[in-house]
């Protein structure tokens, strides 16, 4: 598990850090412009002409440390496995010793865009160092074209729109054919919500220090940042004490600000990711195992013409390793079911038969299951209605509810007042989670009682795209993708449910914490994928994994299928059934990622590397030149000739 901070949650560890161990500023930032540097080397830039472009505050400092740093190295520096790149560099040396030489010293100009009076004591004396060195430093720095673009122009505490000078020199550096870095975050992204503040820079490369940002992680952010990587540079998010998470992140958060914005997260509210050593979470296999091991997934779904949405979803509860599935739909996709996926059984209902008959045997199927999924293909009839009505009034076993299930609860409020039906069966945990006490030492994740207590009353799912939720909420489209993480968790709390609100990043949130997603691609944007999560939420469920559990994993897991899926098949062809063919080899890989299944099992769980590839940064014909304006893409150099893939 991975923690995302904001800008303010950031900026108290680095105090932290300061205050509480001694360790001076200006120490974490010639650690910071170390890591840049190193970054900048291992990615194999050419550095003969490199403009550090500096602002004010801290993030300027930096940037003078890089350029000082760039100038000491003229020398010689060190590399492990290196490739001759053509033109980058002339390189010569020991391939046993891994020290390299450059034949040519990088020419480094720093452009300098602050305001002395504005400038911090750390950025003050890392540009009279520079000074002293006889480093170039100017104002005027557009006049000539360099290999790459150093962007230190602000850091993530900017909060306010980007303008005058500061947008022109951003709008430049988007122009420029050259490799652009940027330090910490690309200038002009918000780190809280990952908004453009006006201009924003457009990097090929972002290094940022401690932690990721939820404003790199999120779009359009992501998309400014680039590659992103993340270097430790010796700031504390841990606490110096021993506890699992800073001071300023492990208190509770009062009911009072749970709703305290409909676009931003309420102070204090941790939000994380998973990474490759979550996937040890996944549900195991035991020799001594039956099929009645890994339980009875119910899915309700389908209606004429939609079978393919009741395939898709119970395709995937079975792909996701569960033992027996069940699909309730319409009659008339009786055959079709049967022929597509005979490990399925199916109990059929007339739409146009009697509401006692369908009752009847909604009730045998709802008791058979241990798990039940609603809406995939099920229509907004009213008999589609009824069925709905029913099983939210009778089902005490852990639910998930899509697609067309969450577009009648957007048409008939009045089942609405059915979400509130896991919370009201728990009073004692719901008292517990307003008195905001410990929990038990026996809590699986060690997090304070309010998120894990919202977690343990909420026994429904709902999976929700931007424009379902702008239907179940009333809100605009813009406003709920504009503050994707507060939507999904004010209306996990307003409703007593957990939320799984899927976009380019889904947001999973019990009404406490919140899971923002990092795996997926592009090629996964197709009818169906919805209903591949569906079933592969349903599965987990089944397999006995908590509900909240059980949806951070299967959102994590979709992607990660997703991702293996575009590897072999590219973007452009895939199907939500690719999805679905995937999720089964990924779990195996990740279950076995201690074995001979380590390198891709890390891989996919990172999503930011595509193996056997390896990314090359260039600067020079053919590399950069066709990209539309604005836009930065890398060349990949592909070790095997495969076709290039995505880069997290």
């Amino acid at each position: 598990m991975e923690l995302l901070l904001n800008a303010k949650q950031m900026k108290d560890c680095d105090e932290q850090t300061i205050h509480r161990t001694g360790i001076p500023s200006a120490v974490l930032m010639e650690r910071a412009a170390l890591a840049v540097v190193d970054e900048m080397q291992k990615a194999r830039l050419d550095l003969s002409q490199v403009l550090v472009i500096c602002g004010s505050g801290n993030n300027g400092g930096d940037g003078f440390a890089i350029a000082r740093i760039l100038s000491e190295r003229s020398g010689s520096y060190e590399m492990s496995g290196c490739h001759e790149m053509g033109g980058s560099y002339e390189m010569s040396g020991s391939h046993e010793t891994g020290r390299f030489h450059m034949a040519a010293s990088p020419h480094v100009t720093v452009g300098f865009v602050g305001n002395d009076a504005s400038m911090t004591e750390e950025t003050a004396l890392q540009r009279k160092i520079c000074e002293n060195l006889g480093i170039n430093i100017c104002s005027n720095f557009t006049e000539r074209e360099y290999t790459v673009i150093v962007d230190a122009i602000f850091g993530i505490g900017l909060s306010r729109p980007v303008e005058g000078r500061y947008a022109e020199v951003i709008r430049w550096v988007n122009a420029q054919k050259s490799v652009t870095v940027s330090v910490d975050i690309p200038s002009g992204v918000s780190a809280d919500d990952g908004g453009r503040l006006g201009a924003a820079v457009n990097a090929d490369l972002t290094v940022t220090f401690a932690c990721r940002k939820i404003g790199q992680i999120l779009y359009p952010g992501a998309a400014c940042c680039g590659r992103l990587i993340c270097r430790d540079i010796g700031i504390l998010v841990r606490d110096p004490a021993g506890t699992s998470k800073p001071e300023t992140l492990k208190r509770e958060i009062p009911n009072s600000e749970i709703l305290n914005s409909e676009t931003a997260l309420a102070p204090g509210v941790r939000v994380f990711t998973y990474t490759k050593r979550d996937l040890d979470a996944i549900p195991p296999r035991r020799p001594y195992s039956n099929k009645g091991s890994y339980g009875k997934v119910l899915l309700i779904a389908g209606s004429e013409g939609m079978s393919g949405a009741a395939y898709l979803a119970a395709k995937s509860a079975f792909r996701s390793g569960c033992g027996m599935v069940r699909v309730f739909t319409p009659a008339c996709n009786r055959a079709i079911l049967q022929g597509s996926l005979p490990e399925a059984m199916v109990t059929v209902w007339d739409p146009q038969g009697s509401e006692a008959e369908t009752a009847a045997r909604l009730q045998k199927a709802l008791s058979w299951a241990d798990v039940a999924g609603v809406g995939p293909g099920l229509g907004t009839s009213d008999h589609a209605a009824f069925v709905l009505k029913l099983v939210l009034e009778s089902c005490e076993k852990p639910l998930v509810v899509d697609a067309d299930a969450l577009n009648l609860l957007a048409m008939r409020p009045e089942l609405r007042n059915e979400l509130r039906k896991g919370e009201e069966m728990h009073p004692e945990l719901r008292n517990e989670l307003r008195r905001g006490e410990e929990l038990r030492p026996e809590s699986p994740n060690g997090y304070a009682s309010g998120e894990n207590l919202r977690g343990a009353c909420a026994r429904t799912i709902l999976t929700p795209h931007v424009g379902e939720m702008a239907r179940l909420t009333g809100k605009e489209k813009a406003v709920i993708a504009g503050g994707l993480l507060a939507s999904a968790r004010n209306f996990a709390a307003e409703n007593g449910v957990i939320c799984v609100l899927k976009d380019a990043r889904t947001a999973v949130s019990d009404g406490g914490q919140v899971y923002l997603n990092t795996s997926g691609n592009d090629g996964m944007a197709v009818a169906g994928s919805g209903d591949v999560l569906t079933g592969l939420i349903c599965g987990l469920l089944a397999q006995s994994m908590p509900c909240f559990d059980a949806a951070v994993l299967g959102v994590y897991l979709h992607g990660l299928s997703g991702d293996l899926a575009k590897r072999e098949l590219g973007a452009y062809g895939m199907m939500a059934g690719d999805i679905a063919e995937h999720i089964g080899r990924v779990m195996d890989i990740g279950r076995k990622h201690a074995g001979p299944g380590a390198a891709m099992a890390e891989d996919l769980a990172d999503g930011s590397r595509e193996l056997p590839w390896q990314r090359t940064w260039q600067t020079g014909a053919g590399s950069c030149r066709n990209r539309e304006p604005g836009r930065r893409e890398p060349a990949v150099c592909l070790m095997d000739g495969s076709d290039t893939g995505r880069d997290g």
